[in-house]
């Protein structure tokens, strides 16, 4: 098939395809996006007629009261919808209401300036506050946009523009220059560099050639690249984010709905205790009934929880979008604040410690063989094997620009390993035990040698010439190179490092020595790490694993935060994680749970000040009395801070 042979159709040619992806930025601070939100635009205009109405106020009060009616109109038309919808369908009352029966009372006994100041700040607060969350969902989920509605098939005819629901796997497709690339897939022809920034998080494109595997979402680079496709389009890693991208939005921190059933009861009480506060002071202590009113106005502005309703999902929305620019996506909120409280990180060690990539770290030859010659034969023989040992001979044998012989005949060994022909004599490779039921010359030797590899943590396989021994051959999974400094920062935090590994005790130990984790569990079954997740919480509470197979995926669950990895993760590890590192970088932990806790720190910052604010000026009013314009400014101030410290976490 010569897919290169064929012409593209006009229509798969032309510039400025759908496919076209515009170039990703870095996501800033942007006042033109903000001045383009509607409720900003609402809030702005209500502002600007203030002004105005307040300016004409000496030449025209009629006009001025007409502007300030247009002034409330503008600006609360949003929070008293809301605020009527929540008493309507769920027959409650929230701060919307509050705010918007402050404002009003306040214009019936003469007081529209600072009626209108009010919906102003409450509308401003609002915006911003809505602005942080639409701003944290597209940091979130701004790749949706880069999911590809068609793919070029290479056909037996030709090519064709397909729907990407349309492509199976085995599928080959056509991804040209600068497009989008659109279902996971490997390369089969071509190179290039490859931006995979909105899966993984990388900062610079990963130069592909034949081989690579490439994700739906990614854009190619400046070759054209030939793939054939993995996985389906449901299946795809891309498909994953975006439902994590779903959950995450939906989700909400117990601490948001806490303060979500505490205002509902708040506003009650407020509702009330401005009702009595309206209609007792004239009879008990002799108020005139417009300053009993005045003063319940007052009350009913300065006591509304506005601040302490926004004392939360600010912050956490900022941290989880701050998290999704390093490719690291959070399912929802309640993670966020259940990471903060860590206190112990346990890992799968295979895959996730470790490469999960076995390599020869030593070919020993007995006397009278050549290495060289021998690790050939070895490689050749196993090069008809798909087991990771006998892949990681072989690569060894390609690294050293070795020669392999052709196999006359090869026979696998069930549970021992592999036998082979090369010119008329027979080799065979497979496990070392076999020196358990061997008694000759020599065989003590390398029954020794053996003993030494494996308390080095290293599987072991012996090289038989017919009967006689060859050679042996030590192999064994490397350490990450991450590994050790994500171990001494999470441990820097506090937190202690453990490893939990189906493994031999062993190898666990010499992984444990290399990385320098707290605590060791190795010889697992899946359900032995659960169990073990179990006793950890109960030891030392908040406990987050990290794991990247299907034999993780029960622990995951067991975990008060389970963390997935993004790239070679499994799909049942990526389903149930709570957490997905993107970019499988477990250096980034640590930073994690520094922000997750930097997030709390904030959280409860603004809980209090907004409380203590509230508290001030209920305060104020009744042992000294204070103006409507002071408890406006005062008690919507204090949200508009609450919301920019919270804001904080984007930069």
């Amino acid at each position: 098939m010569q897919a290169t042979s064929k012409q593209l159709p006009k229509s798969l040619a032309r510039e400025g395809s759908a496919q076209q992806p515009r170039t990703p930025r870095p996501r800033r601070f942007d006042p033109k996006a903000m001045l383009s939100n509607a409720e900003m635009q609402a809030a702005l205009g209500s502002g600007l007629l203030l002004l105005i109405a307040w300016a004409v106020s000496g030449w025209s009060e009629i006009f001025s009261i007409l502007l300030y009616i247009v002034s409330y109109s503008v600006g609360g038309w949003i929070k008293a919808k809301e605020g009527v919808e929540t008493l309507v369908k769920e027959r409650d009352l929230d701060v919307n209401l509050l705010m918007i029966a402050a404002a009003l009372g306040a214009a019936s006994i003469g007081y529209w300036n600072e009626g209108a100041m009010l919906i102003f700040i409450f509308a401003l607060s609002g915006a911003l506050e809505s602005y942080t969350m639409e701003r944290s969902k597209k940091d979130i989920s701004s790749l949706m946009a880069l999911k590809p509605a068609t793919a070029v098939r290479i056909e037996k005819g030709g090519m064709s523009e397909v729907a990407i629901d349309l492509l199976a796997v085995g599928d080959q497709l056509l991804v040209r220059p600068g497009e989008i690339i659109p279902a996971d897939g490997t390369i089969y022809r071509g190179e290039s560099a490859v931006n995979q920034a909105s899966i993984t998080g990388e900062s610079l494109p990963v130069e592909k050639s034949a081989g690579s595997d490439v994700f739906a979402g990614t854009i190619n680079g400046e070759g054209p690249l030939y793939i054939e496709v993995t996985k389906s389009a449901e299946n795809t890693l891309f498909a994953k984010i975006i439902k994590m991208v779903e959950e995450a939005e939906t989700e909400v921190p117990e601490s948001q709905r806490f303060i979500k059933r505490l205002e509902s009861i708040y506003a009650r009480v407020v509702v009330a205790a401005t009702a009595a506060l309206i209609a007792l002071p004239p009879f008990l202590l002799d108020w005139s009934w417009s300053a009993a009113f005045y003063k319940a106005m007052v009350f009913l502005v300065v006591a509304s929880p506005c601040a302490l309703v926004s004392s939360i999902m600010p912050a956490m929305l900022s941290a989880i979008s701050k998290s999704a620019r390093k490719g690291i996506l959070f399912k929802g909120g309640v993670h966020l604040e259940n990471m903060a409280k860590t206190s112990v990180v346990a890992f799968d060690k295979t895959g996730t410690l470790t490469e999960g990539l076995p390599q020869v770290t030593d070919f020993i030859a007995g006397e009278g063989y050549d290495r060289n010659e021998l690790l050939a034969v070895s490689a050749s023989i196993e090069k008809l094997s798909r087991h990771p040992l006998a892949e990681a001979i072989v690569r060894k044998a390609e690294e050293e620009h070795l020669v392999l012989h052709v196999i006359e005949e090869s026979t696998s060994v069930t549970g021992w390993g592999i036998e082979g022909l090369i010119k008329g004599r027979l080799w065979r490779i497979g496990k070392s035990n076999l020196l358990d039921e061997r008694n000759e010359g020599g065989d003590e030797q390398w029954k020794a040698l053996r003993r030494q590899l494996e308390k080095e943590g290293k599987t072991v396989s012996l090289i038989l010439d017919g009967g006689k021994i060859a050679g042996m051959i030590a192999l064994q999974d490397t350490v990450r190179p991450q590994a050790v400094a994500a171990v001494r920062k999470l441990q820097e935090l506090g937190v202690k490092v453990a490893m939990l590994t189906g493994d031999r005790a062993a190898t666990a130990e010499v992984i444990a020595g290399q990385t320098g984790v707290d605590l060791v569990f190795a010889g697992l079954l899946p359900e032995d790490k659960v169990t073990h997740i179990k006793a950890l919480r109960n030891q030392y509470g908040n406990v987050v694993m990290v794991g990247d197979g299907v034999n993780d995926a029960p622990a995951l669950a067991t975990a008060t935060v389970g963390i997935g990895m993004g790239m070679k993760g499994s799909g049942a590890a990526l389903e149930i994680a709570d957490v997905v590192l993107m970019n499988d970088n477990i250096e980034e932990i640590a930073s994690t749970i520094t922000l997750a806790r930097r997030s709390q720190r904030i959280v409860k910052q603004n809980m209090v000040f907004a409380v203590t604010v509230i508290a001030t000026l209920m305060l104020s009013n009744f042992l000294q009395g204070i103006a409507l314009p002071f408890g406006v400014i005062g008690h919507e101030g204090s949200t508009i801070l609450v919301i920019l410290n919270g804001l904080r976490l984007l930069r």
